[in-house]
């Protein structure tokens, strides 16, 4: 496994200065925003693309840093109902493989996106419960009318163009939030439709991320490292379906966390154990999301946190069986 950080979470800095600060922390790779709801301060694809001095000139940066680049990172919502946001989110995803094509990169990170609940609907529609009717009818109409043409064509163009892995996040708010949703849109489209494991959004639905990796196998094509820690006071009261800001922590019934402010050592060593069963030996990318510690504090300590907990090297043979 190598150790990996998302570097939005850098971005008031210039990104040579945000890569020799990670060099200088041990860190193995990178994954740039490329835009979507985190922007994409480090790495604008159409700027980019126009701009073959620019491109080459990132090229440079990266190779001199010595890092490795994982992915590319579009987190949109591109079948927003709403034609003009959706028509953004998809155009950025468009140019992002366009970038990953010249980068040689064959990865990209995104959501799977939720539309509304009908062809007249102007915001998005997340269905939690199949009753009354209604919420049958809309996933019907989401999944058979929208999301699945739409990720059939998508992929296919992104194949095209050398990305070969459509790793989605599994978020709350979009059409796959959980293993089961994300196998269900593998089938219908095919492997290059794969998952982001990122165990933050599933800690929070109750799901036992351990579990979640042995479900998934080998649709898990990266992974980000961010915690979450259900509160118990609150989480009894009124259970974890929480609308509260994320900047009200004391009274919110779960919030995103540092790795091991939210689960302990032993349940990150048996989730990077597991990742390796399953096959997945590759990049470990820290997703930083904690609003009580800066970005630096906090993402200084995931990475101390994670080189004790992940694997560094290939198991060898078994001398003793």
């Amino acid at each position: 496994m190598k150790l990996g950080v998302f570097t939005v979470l850098l971005s008031d800095m210039k990104f040579k200065d945000a890569l020799d600060y990670l060099v200088s922390t041990g860190v193995q790779a990178i994954e740039l925003g490329t835009g979507g709801y985190p922007g994409n301060a480090h790495c604008n694809p159409a700027e980019l693309l126009a701009d073959s001095k620019k491109l080459d000139e990132l090229k440079k940066t990266i190779a001199d840093s010595g890092l490795e680049l994982g992915c590319l990172s579009v987190h949109g919502n591109p079948i927003h109902p709403d034609k003009a946001i959706a028509d953004k989110f998809h155009q950025e995803f468009v140019d992002t493989v366009l970038l990953a094509e010249k980068l040689g990169v064959d990865r990209v990170v995104t959501f799977s996106g939720c539309p509304g609940g009908s062809a007249e609907d102007k915001t998005p529609n997340w269905v939690t419960c199949p009753w009354p009717d209604d919420y049958s009818h809309i996933l019907e109409y989401q999944w058979n009318d929208v999301l699945i043409p739409y990720w059939e064509k998508t992929s296919a163009f992104a194949k095209d163009h050398g990305v070969d892995k459509i790793a989605l996040e599994m978020h709350p708010g979009f059409c796959v939030y959980n293993p089961e949703t994300m196998l269900k849109l593998r089938k219908a489209v095919g492997p290059v439709m794969g998952a982001n494991f990122d165990p933050s959004h599933l800690f929070w639905q109750g799901i036992d991320a351990v579990a979640a990796i042995r479900y998934l196998g080998d649709a898990i094509q990266y992974f980000h490292a961010k915690d979450t820690r259900v509160d118990p006071i609150n989480a009894s009261n009124y259970g974890v379906l929480d609308t509260k800001h994320y900047g009200d922590e004391i009274n919110r019934g779960w919030v995103f966390r540092t790795v091991g402010y939210g689960h302990d050592m032993s349940t990150w060593r048996d989730i990077f154990s597991t990742l390796k069963m399953v096959g997945y030996d590759d990049i470990v990318s820290i997703e930083h999301e904690d609003s009580i510690m800066t970005p630096k504090e906090g993402l200084e300590k995931a990475i101390k946190f994670l080189k004790d907990a992940m694997f560094f090297e290939k198991a060898g043979e078994m001398w003793w069986a």
